[in-house]
């Protein structure tokens, strides 16, 4: 915690309590129980609000599920390269979808003359 450790702690809990003096220790350890329980509420507050606005439970949400450790890379582009890119028109797909595929224009790839050195931006480099 905060990169201390046990022996640190003590000493600095030593000091604290040297310096706030026995005098002024139970109005300490008030505030700090009373900023504790602010603590708490704002939490649970915040819970059921999102409860209210977004319709679910926090217990609820599957939070492994978004956890970023799980993503590989290179397993999402090597799924995304051997996804086939065609999906095949279904039998029950209405006749004029299955036209608008047909329809659709060939990828036209334009290519320089041999010899023509491609254009250069110096300014978007």
């Amino acid at each position: 915690m905060f990169g201390i450790n046990g022996p640190e702690f003590i000493l600095l809990l030593i000091i604290g309590l040297l310096v706030i003096g026995p005098s002024r220790l139970p109005e300490y350890t008030q505030k700090l129980a009373n900023i504790v329980k602010e603590v708490r509420r704002m939490a649970s507050g915040a819970r059921e609000q999102i409860k209210e606005e977004v319709g679910i439970d926090i217990d609820d949400v599957d939070w492994k599920k978004y956890d970023p450790r799980q993503y590989d890379p290179r397993r999402i582009i090597r799924e995304a390269l051997l996804e086939d890119d065609t999906k095949p028109v279904s039998a029950g797909a209405p006749a004029a979808v299955a036209a608008a595929e047909e329809r659709k224009p060939a990828r036209v790839v334009e290519r320089l003359p041999e010899g023509v050195p491609a254009p250069f931006d110096t300014e978007a480099t």
